[in-house]
């Protein structure tokens, strides 16, 4: 294996002598190749966020729920929240204890709801109907609520969660109605969560947003938490050395944060946030096959195995993954402008439009980076195509196979035929 331009994987020792070719050969095209090492320092480091005594790092699970994934953060002491039964269905099979999960529902229905009450879940309901539904299901219970503070922030305006412009969270005038239906159904508050959006680079939004849900706080008598959510943000543009989230900079001032409410509320309560990106997407590699290197006029195209059913992210949020290329043979780099596509029909399959890349030839394979977040998570069989399978490289270097292929089988099992 030859890297044109592998100083991404290279300085995270990210395949830890294997071969690229020999994991395609093995497992199939497309791949997602995971890295064990760099999930266990992501959550570390944001276990070590703040200095404040009583905090809570629980993954975001709707980044990445492959069952090893959920193992190895479980076994770095995380917590996880979950936002449908077959996200807590995944987290118990992974070893989570029922205290260990907290539910973020979000126009669930009853039978949603009685799923997480059944199993003792603490859930968190983000509207008025839906904070009756669940005192009508479990009265004499605690809750949590998710609130609005106002501000939001991300990368995309359809991951902005917070401000006058999403479906999520109840707004900071209907407290008093609130505060009636807690009453009325006996229920005990027990904290308040709040997500302002996803991928902040810069400390200041989620500590601006912080502060909001924390006036929203004050209004409630004993709480035990206050959840801040997540959204820690990564550098997509590695190959143009653009910069890490600042995490010291960004726990000092959450250290400020805490400490100050704490005092002024009377009780050092825990703060949780809700890390999933930061943990997952600089995890994995997707590896994908080039079949052809063709031009339409002037534009030339790389044509590969990944259609937005395997990474729907740049067709859904015209995000950006840097690219390595593989090549089985050395050969002088030359960059050129290309555009590298996958194989759906729709004309929005792309993966990287006029991107400048080297040479790219047919029979090489390209390394799509930071793939572990709504990567295989968000993937899909359209066009009928099989989801691809998945291998973890362990911290020694072994490879394991976490997920296998889609069958041909399984695309149909769950059809009926019906008679002609």
């Amino acid at each position: 294996m030859y890297k044109l331009n592998g100083k991404v994987t290279d300085e995270f020792d990210f395949y830890k002598g294997n071969d690229v070719f020999d994991l395609i050969a093995a497992y199939g095209s497309p791949l997602y190749v995971y890295n064990e090492e760099i999930i266990r320092k992501r959550c570390r480091e944001l276990k070590n966020l703040v200095s404040y005594p009583n905090f809570l790092v629980q993954y975001s699970a709707k980044a990445n729920t492959g069952l090893a994934f959920l193992q190895i953060v479980k076994s770095e002491g995380l917590h996880v929240d979950a936002m449908s039964p077959g996200e807590i269905y995944a987290e118990l099979e992974a070893g989570f204890k029922s205290e260990d999960i907290f539910m973020i529902s979000n126009n669930v229905s009853e039978a949603e709801m009685q799923f997480a009450i059944d199993r003792n879940i603490l859930i968190c309901v983000d509207s008025v109907e839906q904070l009756k539904q669940y005192g009508r299901l479990n009265p004499h219970s605690k809750v949590a609520i998710r609130f609005n503070g106002g501000i939001g922030a991300g990368h995309h305006e359809k991951v902005i969660t917070a401000g006058k412009k999403t479906k999520f969270g109840v707004n900071p005038e209907y407290v008093p109605e609130v505060k009636n239906i807690l009453k009325e159904y006996d229920l005990k508050l027990t904290g308040v969560q709040q997500h302002i959006g996803s991928l902040f680079m810069d400390a200041d939004p989620y500590v601006n947003g912080s502060n909001a849900i924390l006036d929203i706080a004050k209004q409630f008598d004993d709480l035990d938490f206050i959840d801040l959510g997540g959204g820690f943000g990564i550098p997509y543009k590695k190959q143009s050395d653009q910069p890490r989230l600042d995490l010291k900079e960004c726990g000092k001032k959450l250290d400020e944060c805490f400490a100050g409410f704490a005092k002024s509320y009377g009780k050092e309560l825990t703060f949780r946030i809700e890390p999933g990106r930061y943990i997952s997407a600089e995890s994995s590699v997707l590896l994908t096959d080039v079949h052809c290197v063709k031009y339409n006029g002037p534009h030339k195209f790389a044509g590969t195995d990944i259609g937005f059913n395997v990474l729907v992210r740049p067709a859904m949020y015209d995000s950006h993954h840097d690219i390595e290329v593989y090549a089985r043979q050395s050969r002088p780099v030359n960059e050129e402008e290309i555009t590298v596509v996958g194989n759906i029909c729709e004309s929005g399959d792309i993966i990287a439009k006029d991107r400048l890349l080297p040479e790219i030839k047919a029979g090489d394979i390209l390394g799509v980076l930071d793939a572990g977040a709504y990567g295989h998570s968000m993937s899909s069989n359209y066009n009928n195509r099989l989801r691809p399978a998945e291998v973890l490289i362990r911290e020694n270097g072994d490879v394991v196979l976490t997920r296998k292929r889609d069958t041909l089988e399984q695309l149909l099992e769950n059809y009926v035929k019906i008679n002609i």
